[in-house]
């Protein structure tokens, strides 16, 4: 065997006082050689390793032998004319920056899978004073990687070489073929205008593609020119309107090879470090069309002599932490989606299929391992206690909302009545002591309808629907709001970190302006720095069935904050509650499969737990799935504008009854309340006055008539103009303005307010 040779000189392995004692015939040792790959990797061809090793003649000969073996043994492999230890990452790597350390460095993995197991962990180098912008947590960058050869930390460091950008140039819009031959992109964003492609600049899209194109500087006549960049899909097939608002937001929706290969591979999860609840009837509840089922619930009297009237809440979650390990291809995946988006025609998991809607789904009669929680209450609705479990359960029914609300209701059927009085009574029973708690607490009690959009087999949509707001919802709801409740208080308790559902009160900013705009309505809020959600409750309780009901509901709703993550606790206002973490939705929240991986640390309840490196990235990764909430949210909602658009383009000129959702200085927006659709009435095409904006009525009032119009008022309109692939709606108000107190005038002439955008009647033209 050969001496053991430390240190480098000029790509040599061995430094200058070892090179000069070393024979003729040395000839170094397999572990010498992979050390120099290793430390090496940019001068790792078989002639670098010889030059370096001081070989000659027949010793290059042994050299390319012993390289052989090391590749035949799946030791080494080589990439272009390098070799490389298997499992290594390449001297230049594309990295997926996912963190920051304890001291705040910024860490990556690669973005392609290197070798079997959990992936390298890379931390990043930034150049100070460097030209260009600084990486951050979501980018994907090129860098060059250099192993560390520490026993802990990351085993590479990284120097960015690249970041990769999206073009901020870059434009979505629909490939079209006029009848004269020519090219033109249908715009897909409302202030986007239509542009013209040449045929050298068609790169090979058909009509109806949806694509990505580079505007080129506006002539100064005629229509803007663009030229293809990507062609990224036809619209023709059904699910094409959801596909524009995954390009435009950027959202994840095909799975790497890597990640599949990764979940088919997961055997199903055993008994060990787990009860037996299996002869336990949990059963789901959810929507009919539903394919994964990640809650299970289960109700029965307390026994315990000392809570009289009390109950046992039991809810069961699908342990996704059983599956999906921090730090794998899943894992990585999850957090780039940070949760599933769904869409009237699809939904755009955040776990494949293997794992969401079969292994983690809690289907009927079928073992599935879960995270328990077993709460106690008594007979007025307060927590006594409650306790955590990891167990293997059967669901013993799957059932709809409609479905079981009906046995409940009087109207079994064979699914529900045999198990309407051991199981769902007690359930309804249990819900009935929940919700006096929930009366005492006093959450935010907001009345604003939830529209459902039901499409055709096509994917254009037959009729939009405000399902019934069940009790069937209310207790599944309240079950798994005690469940988060419970599982941020054992949490706290145990001194573990993890990620709250936060929601902070309305900014003093915010409260002002609602608090002078209910004195419009003479209503008036109390002043203070502590705002309870029941001084917005009485409000709303005031206008009960009143004509601005509405109004004041929306108007309270916009006054409030966002909810979002955050491993800092500061309550959560709306629901009334000190302290709030989501636990009961693994499946399609990556903040949930945080807190599992927090309480299986923190409990002690197997593998799967929460990692101290995982721990303290935490701040990074709540601001990471809080911008994947919203991106979601934004995505979802463009995508019903689109459908509701493309719906109502048939219907030009067709009258609607419509409320007014927003009043702005241009104009008002207006909402259709049969569909849920949203459209604009330009200020200029509101005629016989000239029209001032109110901000703090949420007006637009006439200034010599002072009539006018106000949030939430109710109003006819006909339809203008429809871009469907824009979701943009235009149209013509037909109602006549409505008297305003003459006090409104008085004080904006006063105060001299700005002047909606609009031409004087009588004045040559007005204003578009």
């Amino acid at each position: 065997m050969a001496r053991r040779i430390t240190g480098r000189s000029h790509g040599d392995p061995r430094t200058a006082d070892t090179r000069a004692k070393v024979k003729d015939d040395y000839r170094p040792s397999r572990d010498e050689i992979l050390r120099y790959i290793a430390e090496n990797p940019d001068r790792a061809g078989k002639r670098d390793i010889a030059k370096a090793f001081a070989l000659r003649g027949d010793d290059r000969i042994w050299l390319k032998d012993i390289l052989r073996d090391l590749q035949d043994e799946g030791v080494l492999t080589r990439e272009r004319k390098q070799l490389a230890r298997v499992g290594a990452l390449p001297h230049v790597a594309v990295l997926d920056i996912f963190g920051r350390d304890g001291d705040g460095i910024l860490l990556a993995h690669p973005s392609e899978a290197v070798g079997t197991g959990e992936p390298p962990v890379v931390s990043i180098r930034v150049s100070r004073g460097g030209s260009g912008p600084a990486p951050g947590i979501g980018d994907r960058v090129l860098a060059k990687t250099f192993p560390t050869n520490e026993a802990t930390g990351p085993a590479y460091t990284g120097r960015v070489m690249k970041i990769f950008e999206k073009r901020s140039d870059a434009v979505l819009g629909i490939f079209r073929i006029l009848q004269d031959g020519t090219f033109r992109i249908e715009p897909v964003e409302r202030r986007q205008p239509e542009l013209i492609v040449d045929k050298e600049f068609q790169n090979g899209a058909r009509n109806g593609d949806l694509v990505e194109v580079e505007p080129a500087r506006a002539s100064r006549y005629g229509l803007p020119r663009a030229k293809v960049l990507n062609v990224l899909g036809s619209l023709t097939s059904e699910k094409a309107v959801s596909m524009i608002a995954i390009h435009a937001h950027d959202i994840p929706h095909i799975f790497p090879a890597d990640v599949i290969a990764e979940s088919e591979a997961v055997k199903p999860a055993t008994l060990d470090h787990r009860e037996d609840w299996r002869d336990l009837p949990l059963i789901t509840i959810d929507p009919g069309d539903a394919k994964d089922h990640d809650d299970a619930v289960f109700a029965t009297s307390d026994l315990d002599g000392n809570n009289p009237g009390g109950v046992v809440a039991t809810v069961a979650i699908a342990d996704v932490a059983a599956y999906v390990r921090y730090g794998t291809a899943l894992d990585r995946e999850a957090l780039k989606r940070g949760n599933s988006v769904y869409f009237p025609d699809r939904v755009v998991p955040m776990l494949p299929e293997r794992i969401s809607n079969d292994l983690c789904s809690l289907r009927e009669g079928q073992d599935r391992p879960a995270l328990a929680v077993r709460m106690v209450f008594s007979a007025d609705g307060r927590k006594l206690r409650h306790s955590f479990h990891r167990v293997m359960m059967k669901s013993a029914a799957k059932l709809a909302y409609q479905q079981a609300q009906a046995a409940i209701d009087g109207v079994p059927d064979d699914k529900t009545g045999p198990i309407l009085d051991t199981v769902l009574k007690p359930l309804w029973d249990a819900y009935a002591i929940l919700k006096r708690g929930r009366d005492g607490r006093q959450p935010l009690e907001l009345d604003l309808p939830e529209r459902k959009i039901l499409l055709k087999p096509d994917g254009t949509v037959d009729r939009v629907i405000v399902p019934d707001r069940l009790d069937a919802h209310k207790l599944i709801e309240e079950f798994m709001i005690q469940a988060n409740v419970a599982a941020a208080e054992t949490l706290e308790a145990k001194k573990q970190a993890l990620v709250y559902r936060v929601h902070d009160a309305p900014s003093l900013a915010k409260q002002e302006s609602l608090r002078e705009f209910l004195q419009t309505l003479g209503l008036s809020l109390a002043r203070g720095a502590q705002m309870r959600p029941s001084q917005f409750n009485g409000i709303l309780e005031r206008v009960r069935g009143a004509d601005n009901e509405g109004l004041v509901n929306e108007v309270v709703l916009r006054s409030q904050s966002q909810a979002e993550y955050s491993p800092k606790n500061i309550s959560h206002f709306g629901l009334n509650l000190k302290r709030y973490a989501h636990f009961t939705s693994p499946i399609r929240r990556y903040a949930d499969l945080i807190v599992h991986r927090g309480l299986i640390a923190a409990l002690g309840l197997g593998p799967g737990g929460l990692t101290q490196d995982e721990a303290a990235r935490l701040e990074d990764v709540a601001v990471l799935i809080s911008g994947t909430e919203r991106r979601a949210m934004a995505a979802e909602r463009d995508t019903v504008d689109r459908l509701i658009a493309a719906y109502l383009a048939e219907r030009v000129d067709d009258r609607f009854d419509a409320r007014i959702s927003g009043v702005t200085k241009s104009g008002l927006f207006v909402q259709l309340p049969q569909y849920g659709a949203d459209g604009f009435i330009p200020v200029s095409t509101l005629n016989g006055d000239y029209y001032i904006y109110d901000e703090t009525a949420r007006s637009l009032f006439g200034e010599r008539s002072g009539k006018g119009y106000q949030l939430a008022d109710r109003v006819e309109v006909r339809l203008v103009e429809v871009a469907p692939m824009a979701g943009a709606i235009r149209f013509e108000m037909l109602t006549d303005p409505k008297p305003l107190p003459d006090s409104k005038r008085s004080f904006h002439k006063a105060k001299g307010r700005a002047r909606a955008s609009q031409s004087r009647p009588g004045s040559r033209g007005r204003r578009r």
